[in-house]
């Protein structure tokens, strides 16, 4: 007898894991010294054209213990973050007592429609495997106001790997913990079907200790009281 296929959105092993890492992991990247230049020039970029209207709402999603959240409050945006692990909310909240976090899935996230000018999810689409991805990046398009901008952060390439090694090694934490990788274009053909159009993106190569390409995509939500131009 053959076990079900697991469900794509059951989040509650990755909601383990980050709670047994939550402490560690916030004390190893309490800030942004781990992304290369590259990567924060996008980050500011995201929080430019965020900025640049008169509504400055931000969902951090997937926000972990704040430090994105911090980053770009200090841009000028109104940030508000939300994280699957109530230990890292937890922790979140401790560092950044200014900030506002909720406990919340990418999948079933508990704001309303159209209520964000901008949607970051900074590595935080990661855990989620391909059959859940099309109900997450839905679920950004949904709280994102028409004319807001989202920017996704992740390791690019094929396949899964197994990352629970890595936090036994440098943590010394027992955890079960997988990560997916996706090619910038299938993110790009996932961002169309939730009705999001890419406006940029960036591969770059790994450098230091990582395997694998880092990918960003930047895309915004179409206005309707905007006609489309060729």
């Amino acid at each position: 007898m053959t076990s079900p296929p697991a469900d794509p959105l059951d989040v509650r092993g990755v909601r383990r894991a980050y709670d047994t890492v939550a402490e560690d992991y916030a004390a190893h990247l309490p800030d942004t010294r781990a992304e290369a230049p590259l990567d924060l020039a996008m980050l500011d970029a995201f929080a430019a054209v965020v900025t640049s209207g008169g509504d400055a709402r931000v969902l951090d999603a997937g926000c972990g213990a704040g430090r994105m959240s911090r980053h770009l409050t200090e841009r000028g945006c109104l940030v508000r973050g939300v994280d699957l692990s109530p230990g890292m909310v937890a922790r979140a909240r401790r560092d950044h007592p200014d900030l506002l976090f909720t406990v919340g899935s990418l999948t079933d996230l508990p704001f309303r429609d159209d209520q964000f000018t901008g949607v970051l999810l900074w590595y935080s689409t990661i855990h989620t495997p391909p059959a859940g991805q099309a109900r997450v990046f839905a679920e950004a398009a949904r709280v994102l106001r028409p004319g807001g901008y989202l920017l996704v952060g992740f390791q690019s390439g094929d396949g899964t790997r197994d990352v629970s090694a890595a936090y036994r090694r440098r943590f010394g934490l027992e955890i079960q913990l997988e990560r997916h990788l996706y090619t910038a274009d299938q993110v790009a053909a996932r961002l169309a079907a939730a009705g999001l159009r890419e406006m940029c993106r960036l591969v770059r190569r790994p450098r230091g200790s990582e395997r694998d390409d880092q990918a960003f995509l930047l895309a915004s939500a179409r206005d309707a009281t905007r006609p489309e131009t060729a």
